[in-house]
């Protein structure tokens, strides 16, 4: 079973990364690397390269749409571990759809990508 995420990317250069500050306060516990995140108000920071159009998080690595990955994939902020592929009737989920149009790439099809139970890690997920 492949990952599609790893031939895809488009959330990754579609949406605006945003999240708690916490996440990248290392003195916190928090995992994202805070040299990667600037701020967006008091509360939250923003992976850096989402904040503007051309949107596209300095964390990936590849060519969306051939291969990618995540350079800090077991680091990654908690919008980027919540939004999935598959919506939990185990259809391509909406955002995940919305992402891969902007970038001109067909919406996933559950009977060539097979997907995985809601909540599933992709094996090998970079």
């Amino acid at each position: 079973m492949s990952n599609p995420c790893l031939q895809c990317g488009a959330c990754c250069a579609f949406f605006r990364v945003s999240f708690y500050w916490s996440e990248a306060e290392p003195f916190l516990s928090g995992t994202v690397p805070p040299e990667l995140t600037e701020p967006l108000t008091p509360q939250r920071v923003a992976m850096r390269g989402t904040l503007c159009a051309p949107a596209r998080c300095t964390a990936l690595d590849g060519e969306v749409g051939e291969a990618v990955s995540c350079a800090i994939y077991p680091k990654r902020p908690s919008p980027c571990r919540e939004l999935e592929p598959w919506d939990a009737a185990g259809q391509p989920d909406e955002k995940c759809t919305r992402a891969r149009a902007a970038h001109n790439l067909p919406p996933l099809d559950p009977t060539q990508d097979k997907p995985l139970s809601p909540g599933t890690p992709w094996p090998n997920a970079a």
